[in-house]
């Protein structure tokens, strides 16, 4: 190791694995210290540094040694919490039912399911024809996939009209670059064609045999290309039939439920626009069906003689329109669902007799069924007061029955099967958590925190039953608050080890998710982009005053967009959290917006703003939290990240940490864990997953102080 590139005590890294401190903490090491070699920019009249710019060289063997030297100062820092690691790991494990199945859904003569095995990491794909008696047949096992690989991740799964040809999509890396595969499930053969180094999304046209993807920008990884494919032909011959040449929008492939229609999306923040073609005929030209316009944002589905948009259309909260498949253009829309001020429609599904609306009113989602006659308009009843209710799997568009999922912070996964006419609904599985949960034992509540500007911010709570709630407990408070994504009040059988040692969990459910409806998102970015900081903080507050949390052992996690959360508020507030574990965290903002050749900076311009504008620039670089780290002290941090991150790329925790750790005036602990062999969503594989969630609750288990290896009575 060249002393130039990297400075660290190995002999440190020796003495901290073999012994521990009289207190049970691993003795003093010495952290690694990147080097700096100072890189400046000049933006908008000013200078900007960047002492470890160099960590981006991927391919220098001096990035990859500091990377590794983090990784072992991390194990050794966390020597001491090996035992727990292991028992929350076995928890974790014992809970969960290790030889599950999905519930089977019809789709043409077949159900599909699948299903795992005791001992294996992978899902195994299955389907049986006609009945739920018939023979089991084994359409894809990716544990045979995986062998000999530290990552595999399989997406795209879909099979032809008369479900005998199978595509399915692997990726080794992690980088989200996938190769296609093709099986006949007559005969169990793979087929000859092989199609690589594309994104995994895919639809098939209606005979059987011509199949269209996407392909992304090997750079950007922006998904711009959709080509056809037809099976038993050279994939060198395959005919590009779009491509998106506007930077800020990627495009997508998909079939309407109704089975008569291939559809090209080209989206961006603010804009849409659709292309359809007659599925019978996929060799025709595709058309239109509403031109792109800035600031008008539609999707598409399509039942008898007309498409369905949920639009913004003169309307925030988005409404539902219609338009004849003969000329769908704007001018032909009529509304379906008119806009309402308190009620965000957030998607549709459309069936024969009915159509049903996913809304969302004070924060929670509501399932709508609505008859086409207008003879009946109903919602469905849920009872808890924070939960998630949402549309599962229903490919068949002639049935009367809709397959939906919930759950609650006390309530597993659930899958139920509800009769539109005789409005019963019946269980068809609940997950099974194991090692004797109740989930009596455990208080779910929906609160509202007052943010600065008066805002009331929902946060979503749950502790078991007998954590007191008197300003003594731990409380970990979770938040993302970006792209309009919503984080509901979701169960987790992981997290029921931190409760039952006596931890609060609670949501944030911040401004630039879309919780409380459109708005809620608006004034959650651009330059209101601070708002999701300021929120975060205030509930966090605001849980200390109401006395949930000890004031002293109030903990933060978010991960991507939520690791920018992260790095904004310990910047921001340092003194309010005494850990925080920020997963793959976007917190280089600055340099990453003004690099175009970054996966997804271009279309994100309408998230973040554009820095190439000095407005965007000045306010980006007033909450990056790369920029702003200080001389100052900064809570217990844990940051994880993947080398082969398409998303957010593994240089922005890489960096952060490096400036943190020559910055800070503290002795707290600052750990980076890179995973060499994954990307954004991490390792692959469940027990591999359990692993780095036991590290997630070790780290926060250690600081609070409760290390006990055997779970407390209650």
């Amino acid at each position: 190791m060249k002393k130039s590139y990297l400075h660290w005590s190995l002999c440190g890294l020796v003495v901290v694995l073999a012994g521990f401190a009289p207190e049970g903490r691993a003795q003093t090491v010495e952290p690694p210290v990147a080097r700096v070699q100072p890189t400046t920019f000049q933006e908008h009249g000013g200078v900007r540094g960047d002492d470890y710019y160099w960590l981006r060289e991927r391919e220098n063997p001096a990035v990859i040694e500091y990377l590794e030297a983090e990784n072992a100062y991390l194990d050794a820092m966390m020597a001491h919490t090996e035992d727990l690691q292991q028992t929350l790991f076995d928890e974790i494990k014992g809970r969960i039912k290790q030889d599950d199945s999905t519930v089977p859904y019809r789709k043409g003569g077949f159900f599909y399911y699948v299903r795992y095995e005791d001992g294996k990491e992978y899902p195994i794909y299955c389907r049986k024809r006609g009945s739920l008696e018939a023979e089991e047949e084994v359409i894809l096992d990716v544990n045979q996939l995986a062998e000999g690989r530290g990552f595999l991740q399989v997406g795209g799964v879909t099979t032809t009209e008369d479900e005998n040809i199978m595509s399915f999509a692997v990726d080794t890396v992690g980088r989200r670059f996938y190769t296609v595969n093709f099986k006949d499930l007559r005969t169990g053969e793979m087929l000859g064609d092989v199609i690589p180094s594309v994104t995994g999304n895919a639809a098939w046209a209606n005979d059987h045999e011509t199949f269209f993807y996407t392909r992304q920008d090997p750079v950007t990884l922006r998904s711009y290309q959709v080509f056809r494919h037809r099976l038993g032909t050279e994939v060198s011959d395959d005919v590009l039939v779009y491509e998106e040449t506007d930077e800020t929008f990627r495009s997508y492939v998909w079939k309407t439920r109704s089975d008569r229609f291939i559809i090209i999306a080209s989206s961006q923040t603010l804009s849409d626009e659709y292309r359809f073609l007659d599925a019978d005929q996929p060799t025709s030209e595709f058309r239109v069906i509403h031109p792109r316009e800035r600031n008008l944002e539609y999707s598409v589905d399509h039942l008898g003689d007309y498409f369905y948009m949920r639009t913004n259309l003169e309307a925030e909260n988005f409404r539902l329109m219609r338009a004849p498949v003969s000329s769908p253009s704007r001018s032909s829309w009529e509304e379906v669902i008119p806009h309402r001020e308190s009620v965000y429609l957030s998607d549709f599904d459309v069936f024969k007799d009915f159509l049903v609306l996913s809304e969302r009113k004070d924060g929670l989602t509501n399932i709508r069924i609505r008859r086409w006659d207008g003879s009946d308009d109903h919602y469905l009843d849920f009872g808890e007061p924070a939960y998630v209710a949402y549309v599962s799997t229903n490919p068949e568009i002639d049935t009367k029955t809709v397959r939906y999922g919930y759950m609650s912070m006390t309530t597993p996964a659930s899958v139920y099967d509800y009769d539109v006419n005789s409005r019963q609904r019946e269980l068809k599985k609940q997950d099974e958590v194991l090692g004797g949960f109740d989930r009596s034992n455990y208080v779910t509540m929906r609160l509202y925190a007052r943010a600065t500007d008066g805002v009331a911010v929902p946060i979503s709570l749950v502790y078991h039953r007998d954590t007191p709630v008197n300003g003594t407990a731990p409380l970990l408070l979770y938040g993302y608050g970006s792209y309009g994504s919503s984080m509901d009040p979701y169960f987790s059988a992981s997290r029921l080890s931190l409760l039952d040692r006596g931890f609060v969990y609670a949501i944030a459910h911040v401004r630039g998710g879309q919780e409380l409806g459109r708005q809620w998102y608006e004034n959650g970015k651009l330059f209101h982009k601070k708002n999701t900081f300021t929120d975060f903080i205030d509930c966090a507050d605001y849980l200390v005053t109401a006395r949930f949390a000890d004031p002293n052992r109030v903990y933060a996690q978010g991960g991507s967009a939520g690791g920018l959360l992260m790095g904004a508020i310990v910047n921001m507030r340092p003194d309010r959290f005494h850990g925080v574990v920020a997963h793959v965290p976007f917190v280089d903002v600055v340099t990453t917006m003004l690099d175009d050749s970054i996966p997804l900076t271009t279309s994100e311009y309408d998230e973040w703003g554009n820095p190439n504008e000095k407005d965007y620039y000045e306010y980006i670089l007033s909450y990056s939290p790369y920029d702003n780290v200080e001389a100052k002290e900064y809570p217990n941090i844990l940051v994880t990240t993947g080398l082969h991150d398409s998303q957010v790329q593994y240089w922005e925790p890489a960096k952060w940490v490096a400036k943190l750790r020559a910055t800070k005036t503290d002795s707290n602990r600052l750990l980076l864990k890179t995973n060499m062999e994954a990307g954004h969503g991490g390792a692959s594989g469940r027990y591999r997953r359990y692993k780095e969630i036991a590290l997630d609750y070790a780290f926060f288990l250690d600081l609070a102080g409760m290390t006990e290896i055997k779970r407390p009575e209650g």
